[in-house]
């Protein structure tokens, strides 16, 4: 991993930044990229303070020239490209019927159209060096889950593109790993949107009883070493996945009644 360059959208928190100083802590060259600046720079001084060569670039990961815009500034500061990490996202929790489209839009432009932009400018890079290409999906992406269907979506969508473009790029050298955490203790569900786009503020979940965002940048750069096709986390995710292929039909009602639970549930007023 030494001096390898990496790029991490949405590095300014979170699994993001955990990456950010897993790599620096190999060696790496690592750019971020995020929308908040002040986080952006106290990553910076983090790996600074590890002695690695670092971009921070306060951009958004859902603007296809912001995109551009970080593969030509990435090439230009180290001159070449070795991973490209899909990480920035946003989750949302609101029944279908009542979400406004927009909203529904935003998480799409984040998750997906953001994955989508950043892959297509570094993708000659990669390559060029033979690289990875790694999205950061969910268990989301095998599995949807209720008052989640942006989010949901976003993440089949992720899982489906990269399945498709890793059967392209396979016999040039290039790996693609699509990794799957479970629920992990960040600070995604507290900026979850609702209905209306506004964030929840608050995370329905028991946020210390989750993974880490380390442990989940250790799992991912440990399958990037192995150069593995997908990676799950958790025996909760696994089994998830496992008993959507077996038995999807009882795994609806399973995912309802667990998610029907949660404090708040838009499924109580209903």
């Amino acid at each position: 991993m030494k001096d390898k360059v990496v790029i991490i959208t949405g590095g300014s928190s979170g699994i993001g930044k955990a990456l950010a100083v897993s790599f620096a802590k190999l060696g790496c060259k690592v750019a971020i990229t995020g929308r908040n600046e002040e986080r952006l720079n106290e990553v910076g001084k983090e790996l600074d303070d590890l002695g690695v060569s670092n971009l921070c670039l306060r951009l958004d990961s859902s603007s296809e020239a912001d995109n551009k815009q970080m593969v030509k500034e990435t090439i230009k500061t180290f001159g070449r490209l070795d991973i490209l990490i899909n990480n920035a996202g946003i989750s949302m929790r609101a029944l279908f019927e009542e979400i406004d489209l927009d909203v529904f839009q935003k998480v799409m432009d984040i998750n997906f159209n953001g994955t989508l932009y950043a892959t297509k400018y570094a993708l000659p890079y990669i390559l060029e060096s033979k690289g990875s290409i790694v999205g950061v999906s969910s268990i989301n992406g095998y599995r949807g889950t209720p008052a989640r269907t942006a989010y949901t979506a976003s993440k089949y969508a992720m899982n489906g593109f990269f399945e498709s473009l890793r059967t392209e790029v396979m016999h040039r050298g290039v790996h693609v790993l699509v990794a799957c955490p479970g629920f992990t203790g960040t600070n995604i569900r507290n900026a979850a949107l609702t209905a209306d786009g506004t964030s929840q503020g608050h995370s329905p979940r028991d946020e210390g009883r989750m993974m880490t965002a380390e442990e989940v940048a250790e799992g991912i750069i440990k399958a990037i070493k192995k150069r593995k096709r997908d990676v799950v986390f958790t025996a909760q995710g696994k089994l998830a996945v496992l008993l959507n292929k077996l038995m999807p039909g009882r795994m609806d009602k399973i995912v309802f009644n667990v998610f029907a639970k949660e404090p708040d549930s838009p499924f109580g007023r209903k």
